[in-house]
């Protein structure tokens, strides 16, 4: 009979160290919880961003506002008839004279 007791001691102990410490134990599965919080906020993030493309994909598609709105702010292209004046301001470590 102690040879039973101590067999099922000795399972007890291997089922527990499974348990707490073992491959699948529940700090692998808080370490996987964590992993997929993070995983699901970088895809919301992404899903977010894809939007935001889509967007402007549709403006640029549907209108030249969105086209003439681009040539001035990343070309620095202006319409015929149009005068271009460009204010540089001094910078703060200039001292005016």
């Amino acid at each position: 009979m102690r040879w039973l007791i101590a067999l099922l001691l000795l399972l007890l102990v291997a089922l527990q160290y499974r348990l707490w410490v073992g491959e699948g134990s529940l700090a692998d599965l808080h370490a996987l919880k964590q992993e997929i919080a993070l995983l699901q906020q970088e895809i919301g993030r992404l899903i977010e961003r894809n939007q935001e493309l889509q967007a402007e994909v549709e403006d640029l598609g549907e209108g030249l506002d969105a086209i003439e709105e681009r040539a001035r702010t990343e070309l620095g292209m202006i319409k015929s008839g149009e005068t271009f004046i460009q204010v540089i301001e001094p910078q703060a470590s200039e001292a005016p004279k």
